[in-house]
C-alpha cells in the first residue's frame, strides 16, 4: 500500500494531519458552542456554521491564484501563520456579548483565509509529486493515503475537544468559557504542522513552485485550445455535482450533531459502549493494517510475524478494555464525529485493495464514475436516517419535552451505521475528485482549478444551513429525504454526463 510512493507524500500528509487535528477539534463543538454561548437558534447557528465552512473552502480559489504567481510553498507557510492568528483570537473567552461575537467572526475570517492559502496549495504539491513518470500510476492511491492521513488527525479531534472542555470545567471555568480551551488546541497543532513541513522540506521542495523576483513563472503547457476547453468543461461538471455532496455530507457537523444531541440515547453500557472510546478504535485500525500486511505477498516473513504480533496485542487490549467495563458511560454528541475519520482510516486499505484488484484486471472505474457511485451511496445513508426517524418527535416538540416521558430517542448505532455508509461515499468521491482535478487541470490553470474544487465545496458547505433551517416543525424523515433526493438527482446527472467526463482524461 505504501510501497512505490514518493517520500514527499508522507511529509506533506503529516503536515496536513497536524493542521486538520486542530481544525476538527474546533469543528467538533463549534455548532454547539454557538447555541450555548450566544443563545442562537438552530437556524442562525447553522447559518454561521455553514458560512464559516464556505469561507474555509472558498478561499483556496484566492490561494490558488496567488500560488500560480508566487509559488505553492510560500502560500502554505503564510496560510499557517494566518490560521494561527485566527485560532489564537478564537481561543480568548470574551463572553457572549457583541464584542465577543465580532471577535469570533473576525477569527473565523482569519481561519478561513489562512486555510485557503494552506489547504488547496498543499494538495497541488501532492499532485505534482506524481508528475514524475515513475510515480504517475500511483496518483489515485497516493491521494487515498493522503486523505487517510488527514483523517488520522480528525479521528482524535472529537475526543480531544470533549476531554479538554471537561478538564477546563474541572478547573472552575463555566461550560461556555471551557469551549475556548478546545479552540486553543488548534494553535498547538499548527506549530507541529509547520515544524514537520520545514523538517522534511527537502523531500518536496521541487514542487513548491515560485520564481525569482523579476522573473515570470515558467509553465509548460502542451495542450491545444480544444483540449483545454474539453478539460475545463469536465472539471466544471464535476464541480457542479460535488456542491450537493458536501451540502449533504457536512450535515455531520450540524443536523446529524443536533440529532445526536437531541434524539440519540445519551448513555451506553457493555460491549456497545466500546466504540465510544477512541483508543478502542485505534486498536481496530491496528488489526486491519496488520492483517493486510500479513496477507500481502510482498511482506517479508519477519514482517508477517510482526503483523501477527500486532493483531494479538490489539485483540488482547480490546479484551482487557472489555473486562474493565462497569455500569454505563455518558455519550456526548460531539463524540459521534470520530466515527467518520475512523472509517476513513480503517477502510482506506480495503478501498485501495479493491480498486487495485480491479485495475489489475483492467476494470477499475474511472474517477468520474467513482464520484457518481459516491453520490448514490450518500443517498443510501440519508435513506437510513429517514427510516430511523419515522415515528420520532419533530425537533420543535422534542425541545419542549426533553428529559420527559414524551421524549423519543433511538439507539446510537443508527448514527454509527449512517456514518459508515457516508464514509463509503466520501472515499469514492473526495480523494478521487481531488486526484481528478490534479490530473485533468490544464497546467497553467492548475492552482486556480484546485481552488475551484474548493469553491464548489464552499458552495456546498454554504448550503449546509438548509438543514439548520429545516430543523424545527418538520418531521425528521422529511429533513433527511431532502438530502436523499439531492444526492440521487446529482448521481443521475453525473451518469448522464459520463462520456464527456471520461473523454477529458484521454
Amino acid at each position: 500500500m505504501f510501497k512505490g510512493q514518493p517520500k514527499g507524500l508522507f511529509a506533506l500528509a503529516l503536515a496536513n494531519t497536524g493542521e486538520r487535528f486542530g481544525y476538527y477539534t474546533m469543528i467538533a463543538v463549534f455548532a454547539l458552542f454557538l447555541r450555548a454561548n450566544f443563545g442562537l437558534s438552530a437556524g442562525t447557528a447553522g447559518t454561521i456554521y455553514s458560512s464559516f465552512l464556505m469561507l474555509v473552502y472558498f478561499f483556496p480559489l484566492i490561494g490558488g491564484i496567488l500560488a500560480d504567481k508566487f509559488g505553492f510553498g510560500k502560500m502554505v507557510t503564510t496560510g499557517i501563520l494566518v490560521m494561527f492568528a485566527g485560532y489564537l483570537l478564537l481561543s480568548v473567552p470574551l463572553g457572549g456579548g457583541t464584542v465577543a461575537l465580532v471577535a469570533m467572526l473576525a477569527a473565523l475570517l482569519l481561519i478561513g483565509f489562512g486555510t485557503g492559502l494552506f489547504k488547496g496549495n498543499l494538495q497541488v504539491m501532492v499532485g505534482d509529486l506524481y508528475n514524475d513518470p515513475q510515480y504517475a500510476s500511483k496518483r489515485d492511491s497516493g491521494f487515498s493515503l493522503f486523505y487517510m492521513a488527514i483523517n488520522i488527525g480528525a479521528l482524535f479531534a472529537p475526543t480531544a475537544a470533549i476531554r479538554i472542555r471537561e478538564w477546563a470545567m474541572s478547573l472552575g471555568f463555566d461550560g461556555n468559557a471551557a469551549y475556548h480551551f478546545s479552540f486553543a488546541v488548534a494553535c498547538v497543532s499548527l506549530i507541529v504542522s509547520i515544524a514537520i513541513y520545514y523538517a522534511f522540506r527537502g523531500w518536496f521542495k521541487h514542487v513548491e513552485g515560485g520564481h525569482a523576483k523579476g522573473e515570470k513563472a515558467q509553465v509548460v503547457d502542451t495542450l491545444t485550445p480544444e483540449q483545454t476547453k474539453k478539460r475545463m468543461v469536465a472539471l466544471f461538471l464535476v464541480f457542479a455535482v460535488v456542491i450537493f455532496f458536501w451540502m449533504s455530507f457536512h450535515q455531520n457537523g450540524l443536523t446529524l450533531t443536533y440529532f445526536a444531541d437531541e434524539f440519540t440515547e445519551r448513555s451506553s453500557s457493555g460491549i456497545a459502549s466500546m466504540p465510544f472510546n477512541v483508543f478502542n478504535l485505534v486498536a481496530v485500525i491496528a488489526i486491519v493494517y496488520a492483517l493486510f500486511s500479513i496477507i500481502d505477498k510482498e511482506t517479508s516473513k519477519n514482517g508477517k510475524w510482526i503483523g501477527v504480533g500486532v493483531v494479538a496485542l490489539a485483540c488482547a487490549y480490546l479484551v482487557w478494555q472489555y473486562s474493565r467495563l462497569s455500569g454505563s458511560i455518558e455519550i456526548s454528541a460531539p463524540i459521534f464525529q470520530h466515527f467518520n475519520p475512523f472509517y476513513v482510516v480503517a477502510l482506506t486499505p480495503v478501498s485501495m485493495a479493491i480498486f487495485g484488484a480491479l485495475a489489475a484486471k483492467g476494470k477499475e472505474p474511472s474517477a468520474p464514475r467513482k464520484i457518481a457511485y459516491g453520490m448514490l451511496v450518500a443517498a443510501v445513508a440519508f435513506g437510513l436516517m429517514a427510516f430511523a426517524s419515522i415515528g420520532l418527535n419533530t425537533p420543535a416538540f422534542q425541545a419542549t419535552v426533553r428529559g420527559g416521558v414524551e421524549e423519543t430517542l433511538v439507539s446510537p448505532y443508527w448514527l454509527i451505521t449512517v456514518y459508515l455508509v457516508l464514509t463509503f461515499g466520501e472515499l469514492l468521491l473526495s480523494p478521487m475528485g481531488i486526484s481528478f482535478v490534479s490530473k485533468v487541470a490544464p497546467p497553467k490553470y492548475k492552482g486556480m482549478m484546485m481552488g475551484m474544487w474548493f469553491v464548489a465545496t464552499a458552495l456546498g458547505n454554504f448550503l449546509v444551513q438548509v438543514g439548520g433551517h429545516l430543523w424545527g416543525p418538520l418531521p425528521l424523515w422529511v429533513v433527511w429525504s431532502v438530502f436523499l433526493g439531492v444526492c440521487v438527482i446529482s448521481a443521475v446527472f453525473m451518469f448522464a454526463m459520463m462520456k464527456k467526463l471520461e473523454a477529458a482524461t484521454e
